[in-house]
């Protein structure tokens, strides 16, 4: 972070980010607050003209925004896309049964055993995924890493480790399976050029269907409160 701008009453808090790249300001509405990008040597004040010249739209957007879904302790969660019902339990972890997530804890301390179970069973899955697409790269990656992120779904380091969002176990699993794709192919090209998708479309022919999905609905799943 590289600052914060204040604006307009009530006021709005913006986040700064300076980034090397940037080319133009780019204002970006998240899950957990606003962004503004701009580029190294920007002044402070064109940054904020610029987010004052905003203000219409980004109140607009905010107004629109759902609020954020805290998860009942007998409510439901999406696993794999589906919406699964919460129920208690016997035994000694938590565990899929049709429509419904069997939780074994008592109440309060049921939330922290279905978050259990998503970051486990989100292992599970993107470790298969990976070595699936790994496979057919003929590369291999170093890590996995699980992370609540807020600005992107997953990453591949220059040294082949890779990381991914807990949350995409809530997506769909060819969506989840998809950022698999994506993030393994960075191990051939560490960049977003037409050859890198290229690759991405030889293993995942179907990509852009899965990237449509977590464009329109991503940020729904950081809305939901795994915390009470």
């Amino acid at each position: 972070m590289d600052g914060e701008l204040h604006i307009g009453h009530p006021a709005i808090a913006i986040t700064l980010r300076r980034k090397r790249n940037a080319k133009r300001l780019t204002l970006r509405l998240a899950a957990d607050g606003v962004y503004l990008t701009l580029p190294q040597r920007t002044p402070l004040k064109e940054a904020e003209a610029f987010a004052r010249k905003q203000e219409p739209w980004l109140r607009s957007k905010l107004a629109d925004r759902p609020e954020r879904h805290v998860v009942a302790q007998m409510g439901t969660i999406p696993v794999f896309g589906e919406e699964r019902h919460i129920a208690s339990g016997t035994g000694r972890v938590a565990r899929l049964d049709g429509d419904t997530l069997i939780v074994p804890a008592p109440e309060e301390k049921r939330l922290t055993k279905i978050k259990a179970f998503l970051k486990e069973t989100a292992r599970d899955q993107l470790t298969q995924a990976s070595d699936k697409y790994s496979n057919r790269i003929g590369r291999s990656y170093g890590r996995i890493s699980l992370r609540d992120t807020r600005s992107r779904w997953g990453s591949c380091t220059s040294t082949g480790n890779l990381m991914y969002s807990w949350r995409l176990v809530m997506a769909p699993l060819k969506v989840l399976d998809y950022v698999a794709a994506h993030e393994v192919a960075h191990l051939v090209e560490m960049n977003h050029s037409p050859q890198y998708w290229k690759i991405v479309e030889d293993i995942c022919p179907d990509y852009k269907a899965h990237r449509a999905w977590l464009r329109q609905n991503g940020a729904g799943l950081h809305l939901i409160d795994l915390n009470g």
